[in-house]
């Protein structure tokens, strides 16, 4: 499963890798799809603002945190649900705890959005 490439051509493959797994994510992921689109809104709307380079960055980056974390909770229900399909009180543990994580990451980002846009 480990790729023995080297240099350029492992971070070339690595490349190739992450593009197949956010294609794959938009494909069976409804929260990853309504989350890109947000994200299609939010970025143009946070380079036409007229806000400091530094609040700039702070709301680019708590809109891509959004992405990145629902990234990292969809990895996680895919794992859980490659284990089994079968009720287990630890894989409920672990989808909640992930989902919780997308939840605070959400509301983190509107409180940074509102509190440099108003």
């Amino acid at each position: 499963m480990k790729s023995e490439a080297k240099g350029l051509k492992r971070i070339m493959l690595a490349g190739v890798n992450s593009w197949q797994g956010l294609a794959s994510s938009w494909r069976s992921e409804a929260a990853i799809r309504q989350e890109i689109i947000l994200l299609l809104v939010l970025l143009p709307v946070a380079l036409w603002v007229d806000v400091s380079a530094a609040e700039r960055a702070l709301l680019l980056l708590s809109a891509l945190l959004i992405l990145i974390v629902e990234l990292l909770n969809t990895g996680i229900e895919v794992v859980v649900d490659r284990i089994g399909s079968e009720y287990h009180e630890l894989s409920g543990k672990a989808k909640d705890i992930g989902s919780a994580a997308v939840l605070i990451t959400l509301v983190a980002s509107a409180a940074v959005w509102l509190c440099i846009l108003l």
